[in-house]
């Protein structure tokens, strides 16, 4: 909350069973909700029979298998109404994806894999063609800074860094940072498909 200002938007991965305890404690700070992004992923958990049952429960599965991951979408209070807020602060709102088309809050995205992975070998490494949209949608006019204080591979900064944007990137595990260094030049030149599927080195 004090490094926003207002207007400011934060993006947080979760998942479908824990979300309520991550989203609670950014309200109780002062946050107001303003939705979850859905990215549509077919790799998640779930799906499973009993555990030493399979044969016994062959009809049964104990949770539905997951599909989707919710990002909760939080905003620090604007500084009077949204156009004044945009006025001043150039935060408030998201980016349009075009004149015609609003940024949505869902998005189809695959797993980040192939070259991807090989680039930046991290266990929840999130795509390149998903990053790309949040991070654009985040800063209006393109201007202020993306802040990613659990950086992990370092892919978020890479979709800043692609699009021509400021970011910082936090990281407390060593090794995760070692590779977020080499990983962030070469996510950057990555050109993933139009559906996020294969990409290409540039």
């Amino acid at each position: 909350m004090p490094v926003l200002v207002p207007g400011g938007h934060v993006f947080i991965a979760t998942n479908p069973l824990v979300s309520y305890l991550v989203y609670e404690p950014f309200i109780q700070a002062g946050f107001e909700k303003r939705g979850e992004i859905i990215r549509v992923v077919y790799t998640l958990r779930g799906g499973d029979r009993p555990k030493n049952a399979h044969e016994e429960f062959p009809d049964i599965t104990v949770m539905p298998k997951s599909c989707w991951e919710p990002w909760g979408l939080f905003r620090k209070p604007c500084e009077g109404r949204v156009q004044d807020n945009l006025r001043k602060w150039r935060t408030g709102g998201l980016r349009r994806i075009s004149a015609e088309e609003p940024f949505k809050d869902l998005i189809y995205s695959l797993p980040g894999r192939g070259l991807e992975k090989e680039l930046a070998p991290h266990p929840s490494l999130k795509p390149q063609h998903f990053l790309r949209q949040i991070v654009r949608a985040a800063v209006p006019f393109g201007h202020g800074v993306i802040l990613d204080p659990f950086m992990g591979s370092g892919s978020t900064i890479a979709a800043a860094t692609a699009l021509s944007l400021r970011s910082i990137g936090l990281e407390i595990d060593r090794d995760y940072f070692q590779l977020a260094k080499k990983a962030i030049p070469a996510l950057a030149e990555y050109v993933p498909s139009e559906n996020g599927v294969n990409g290409t080195k540039r």
